[in-house]
């Protein structure tokens, strides 16, 4: 027999008197005070929309795209990074957050894992604790995501004002392969090009703390771990066949300006390491053809330094900019590039003979650094395409197009993107691509 007594009561229970042991309003207090501020989250960054407001690209990369259903899963991984970077006012409340921790507590807002003077206690300092390697770098494997944030952040505030990228450290202490597999398959792409009968050159730009590591903190999260990496880093790069080492050229020209060739609050040169990189380039493939070429100074850029944006700060970087004379007479710079993405061809003097330049038509893919160096590079080439290796996955059959009808193949990139061993160039199906497309159409 069913215990009436013990029933629930047949309405619902904000409907039930107040003296009622079960009743319960259908809204109470806290959950008015939810619904407000749901309502201002959402309605906020909607309104800020509706009158102008745009979400900008306050980090070292471009702002996450709205993730697709064909990704599986990865749409609902992918959503969180897309509605993070979207919010308008995003900068204004982290650069609030960051004024208010520097003048309160002195320190820099928590943006990201707490940075001290290290790893927590217990979380190894990189791969030698996790399995991944000897903490040379020539480490693989599954990498343990708890170990990897302990410590770590984006950017790393040094002395002086100097800002450093967080990923110059972390990528070397969690690679994704041992730094002798990337750099055998970057030998892939090199034995390919120079098998068709084309040439090959492949260039790296220091990181930032490789170059300028005197103003970095006594101690940060992965120091010792990324030392070794970068140790065996150039070690590797040193025994590559077809290689250009800028670091001699990077320390000249900080020894002749009195400071270094790098923006303090940005990851990247300023445009006296790009000419430097354009007449590094120009000399390595063909000897002596910078002999005649001028690079007067003729005003100055200015623009937002990246890492200071990443922590919500607005701080100009300004650097000399120069015109660039290959002849010793006429400037043959560009506009610097406002997007890079595919690829972008500079090819008004091909066929010419010009004093100074490079005849033959030659594929630069590069990174951000080819993207800060872009007013100057094609200066040095008759024809010249520049193409974006982060940007490989769109333009796979264009960029092969490219290397096929080219002569000249130079690959531009980046230490930290080299350690850890994430470049859309290593991809398998790309060095397959490359190497069967080549093979079929050599140039000699």
């Amino acid at each position: 027999m069913t215990d009436t007594s013990r029933k629930l009561p047949p309405v619902h229970e904000a409907w039930l008197p107040r003296e009622h042991s079960l009743h319960r309003p259908r809204h109470g207090s806290r959950q008015v005070t939810a619904l407000v501020c749901a309502a201002v989250f959402f309605a906020a960054p909607a309104l800020g929309w509706v009158f102008g407001g745009r979400p900008s690209e306050i980090e070292n990369r471009e702002l996450a795209s709205f993730p697709s259903p064909a990704d599986g899963w990865g749409f609902f991984t992918g959503m969180s990074q897309w509605a993070t970077d979207h919010l308008v006012f995003r900068e204004g409340a982290i650069e609030a957050a960051d004024g208010i921790s520097h003048g309160l507590f002195g320190e820099p807002a928590p943006m990201g894992p707490a940075e001290g003077s290290g790893p927590i206690p217990g979380v190894p300092d990189g791969p030698e604790g996790n399995g991944n390697g000897d903490g040379n770098g020539d480490g693989g494997g599954a990498r343990d995501e708890q170990q990897q944030s302990a410590g770590y952040t984006e950017v790393i505030e040094g002395s002086d004002g100097w800002l450093y990228y967080g990923d110059d450290v972390k990528g070397k202490c969690f690679p994704q392969r041992p730094l002798t597999e990337t750099f055998e398959r970057l030998d892939r792409i090199r034995h390919a090009v120079e098998a068709s009968g084309r040439r090959f050159l492949l260039t790296i730009a220091p990181d930032k703390t490789t170059m300028v590591p005197q103003h970095l903190p006594d101690n940060y999260a992965g120091k010792e771990c990324s030392a070794k990496t970068t140790e065996r880093f150039w070690e590797l790069a040193a025994q590559q066949r077809s290689f250009l080492d800028v670091r001699p050229s990077l320390e000249a020209a900080e020894r002749q300006l009195g400071h270094p060739p790098y923006f303090a609050n940005d990851t990247h040169w300023t445009d006296d390491g790009a000419v430097m990189l354009t007449r590094d380039v120009a000399e390595k493939l063909q000897p002596g053809v910078t002999d005649t070429w001028r690079s007067p100074g003729v005003g100055w850029s200015t623009a937002n330094g990246d890492l200071a944006s990443m922590l919500g700060r607005t701080e100009p970087k300004t650097s000399v900019r120069y015109e660039l004379m290959p002849d010793g007479e006429t400037d043959r710079t560009q506009d610097t590039l406002r997007k890079f993405d595919g690829p972008e061809r500079y090819d008004a003097d091909a066929g010419k003979d010009i004093e100074g330049t490079i005849g033959a038509p030659t594929a630069l893919i590069g990174d951000s650094f080819t993207f800060a160096s872009s007013r100057y590079l094609p200066a040095a080439f008759a024809d010249l395409t520049l193409l974006s290796y982060p940007h490989l996955g769109k333009h796979k059959d264009a960029t092969i197009d490219t290397f096929v009808r080219s002569e000249i193949v130079v690959v531009q990139t980046v230490e930290r993107s080299v350690a850890e061993g994430d470049l859309p160039l290593l991809d398998e199906g790309f060095l397959t691509m490359v190497e069967r497309r080549l093979a079929a159409n050599p140039i000699r």
